[in-house]
């Protein structure tokens, strides 16, 4: 029975959450037509993006995942080399070239945006 009340209670976060945005979006461009603005407003920041998210996305899960392996190979050879405790040195390896993998994407990504804009 617990289980039905967590899974219910994610998907109606869930949902509250996008029934939340759409209808303030909604009636956020409904209040600006009332006011006599155009309606190029509302599809100007989709011509401004500048770059595609599958772009981004692919950048930061490819570090992502060259982060993780690198990761594994590391941890390995420091249990290998220096002895250490496998079950610390895995998970902390991980995260922490998974973190530095998605710094280095975040970076990339600022970097490409402010190219195409120059």
């Amino acid at each position: 029975m617990e289980e039905i009340i967590i899974v219910l209670t994610i998907f109606s976060s869930i949902f509250g959450v996008f029934y939340l945005h759409y209808s303030t979006r909604n009636k956020e461009r409904l209040a600006l037509i009332e006011k006599g603005a155009e309606a190029s407003i509302f599809v100007k920041g989709k011509a401004e993006k500048l770059t595609p998210v599958w772009k981004i996305f692919i950048l930061n899960l490819s570090l992502l995942l060259i982060g993780i392996g690198l990761a594994i190979f590391i941890a390995s050879a420091m249990v290998l080399s220096f002895g250490l405790d496998a079950e610390v040195a895995y998970p902390g390896t991980i995260f922490l070239m998974a973190g530095i993998g998605l710094l280095t994407g975040f970076f990339m990504t600022k970097k490409i945006d402010s190219e195409k804009i120059a």
